[in-house]
């Protein structure tokens, strides 16, 4: 029965920490793609302004960080969130409360949930194109389900799972 209450508490916190994931982040309506930069990144027009928008709680391999060569799986993660989120596309972002809005080069740290009503993170975990990522020891109110997302990808053997042994960080092959 004490495992039973544990375990029903445990479910309403994780429900909690998605709802104020969702709903008492802030949304910035009206955002619209204008590109993709790379897998976990993009550029979109929200309130008057060109922004670029770092995705929450994932990363993906590089195409474009100087000094580093393109990543195994960095053009087809890349060319998988184009595939989501095609110039033109209507986004909507939000905030986690316990994370940071901005990153140290100016880009908006949000979840960017499609039009399908998908976060694009959970996408990109699913098509094995991304990695759940915690920044500062602090993992993003999603996290457990992005998780899910992720060893499910890993477990069969999806994108860079499969194309780079998992290895997101080894140079492209």
């Amino acid at each position: 029965m004490r495992s039973r209450s544990i375990a029903f508490l445990l479910a309403a916190a994780v429900a909690v920490a998605l709802a104020l994931a969702t709903r008492s982040g802030s949304e910035r309506a009206g955002a619209r793609v204008e590109r993709v930069v790379d897998g976990d990144t993009l550029r979109v027009s929200v309130d008057g302004r060109s922004r670029a928008v770092r995705l929450l709680g994932i990363d993906t391999p590089e195409t474009h960080r100087p000094g580093t060569p393109v990543e195994c799986g960095g053009p087809e993660a890349s060319a998988h969130m184009e595939a989501l989120a095609p110039p033109g596309t209507r986004v909507r972002l939000f905030s986690d409360p316990g994370q940071d809005r901005v990153d140290r080069y100016g880009r908006l740290l949000a979840y960017v949930r499609l039009p399908s009503g998908r976060f694009a993170e959970e996408a990109q975990l699913e098509a094995g194109w991304a990695a759940v990522y915690v920044y500062g020891g602090r993992p993003v109110a999603l996290y457990p389900r992005f998780r899910r997302e992720q060893d499910a990808a890993r477990a069969a053997h999806r994108g860079v799972w499969a194309a780079c042994d998992g290895d997101f960080h080894s140079a492209a092959r």
